[in-house]
């Protein structure tokens, strides 16, 4: 029988290995302002990414980079993708629509006797009128609905662009539209947009927002649950251990990715995250329930030797659970052409492999780790006590 429990070290070591390095490259994300570490898609820093291909197939990212700091967008960057189409991307979010003044209130008015001074916004009787109408002022009866001309009101501008948020009309007003004729005046017409996308500073903050609160809630009802049903603050403890080996190693992968191959991450990555973490919860119960039947059926055996056993008896279950999805996501991640769902697909596939790892090898070791460390304080507890009772 293979002893998990007694190479729980060897364990342990294998996971700080592949952790350690990929939280460096984290931390270096802030430090470098993104130049290493992570790096993020406008989903979360804001800004324009534009997707285009021009007739001409010579055009060079570095000969559009050019007309683009003409244009005043040094700042941007640009890259060639595989299927020929040239990648803007910049900083500042170009090409929003600002929003359209409120038009002015149209006076309201109330209908008034004959002879009676005008309203607001109406034009008073002459007193000529006035005169030549007596009739008028000795009974006044109510004059027909007034109609008054409302002040002319400033209209809407335009919108400085055509494209909306992911449209494949090129833009011919605003900003992008001045970029776009620059770029078609010296390289030729533009062939075909594959997408535009304009992304403000509120709405990339309130995704980093969100996306934190998300995972902490998820976290915390995770551990509250399991602690719950198992009775045992532990057991909530070390599967929460878990979950966060496993966000190390996702984001950590993804830190290495994008420092050496510029792999980025989207708002897709979040959903990848709460999946990955579902999953691993759900091997970690399977593991617990069996620890938790097998305590109850051998009550004489050793904590760890229990925990092994129920490791064991669930490892063929994970291990087939597990290897249906991994196959899965194999599948998308060699045949699949969007490249937008690529790092999507990427993120779950390394999650639920560090998922079935960390259920197996880290989060039952841990509570055995755990369970004897209490049980060591408890007995020198007891063994302080004894020789005092002797000594009475």
């Amino acid at each position: 029988m293979f002893d998990i429990v007694g190479k729980r070290n060897w364990f342990f070591a294998f996971s700080l290995l592949v952790t350690v390095p990929g939280l460096i490259f984290i931390l270096l994300t802030p430090l470098t302002g993104s130049k290493e570490g992570l790096k993020f898609t406008i989903d979360y820093t804001g800004g324009t990414r534009w997707v285009i291909r021009f007739a001409d197939p010579n055009v060079t990212p570095a000969q559009v980079k050019d007309v683009l700091t003409a244009q005043g967008l040094a700042d941007s960057t640009v890259l060639q993708t595989s299927k020929g189409f040239l990648e803007i991307k910049t900083s500042a979010p170009i090409g929003l629509a600002p929003q359209a003044p409120s038009p002015t209130p149209v006076p309201t008015l109330t209908p008034a006797p004959s002879g009676s001074a005008a309203a607001s916004g109406s034009a008073a009787p002459s007193s000529s009128a006035a005169a030549a109408s007596p009739s008028a002022s000795a009974r006044p009866s109510p004059s027909a609905s007034p109609t008054a001309t409302p002040s002319a009101s400033p209209s809407p501008s335009p919108s400085p662009s055509l494209a909306a948020v992911g449209s494949t009309q090129i833009p011919t007003q605003g900003k992008l539209g001045e970029v776009a004729k620059a770029l078609q005046a010296r390289f030729g017409p533009i062939a075909q947009q594959d997408s535009l996308t304009t992304v403000g500073p509120v709405v990339s903050s309130d995704l980093i927002t969100q996306a934190l609160v998300l995972i902490l809630v998820g976290s915390l009802g995770i551990l509250g649950w399991i602690t719950f049903r198992f009775r045992d603050v532990k057991f909530g403890v070390t599967a929460l251990v878990a979950l966060v080996h496993d966000v190390i190693v996702v984001v950590g992968i993804f830190a290495l990715l994008g420092t050496f191959f510029g792999v980025e991450i989207d708002a897709l990555f979040v959903t990848a995250m709460l999946t990955v973490i579902g999953f691993s919860v759900h091997d970690t119960i399977v593991v617990f329930d069996r620890i938790r039947e097998n305590r109850a059926r051998h009550s004489g055996e050793s904590f760890a030797a229990i925990v092994n056993h129920s490791i064991l008896q669930t490892f063929g279950r994970s291990i087939n659970t597990s290897l249906t999805v991994v196959l899965t996501l194999a599948a998308l991640l060699l045949f699949i052409q969007s490249s937008e769902v690529r790092p999507f697909v990427l993120a779950l596939l390394i999650g639920i492999v560090s998922g079935t790892y960390s259920s197996i090898f880290n989060a039952s070791p841990i509570l055995v780790t755990w369970h004897e460390w209490e049980q060591r304080r408890r007995e020198k507890t007891l063994a302080g006590r004894s020789p005092r009772r002797a000594a009475t």
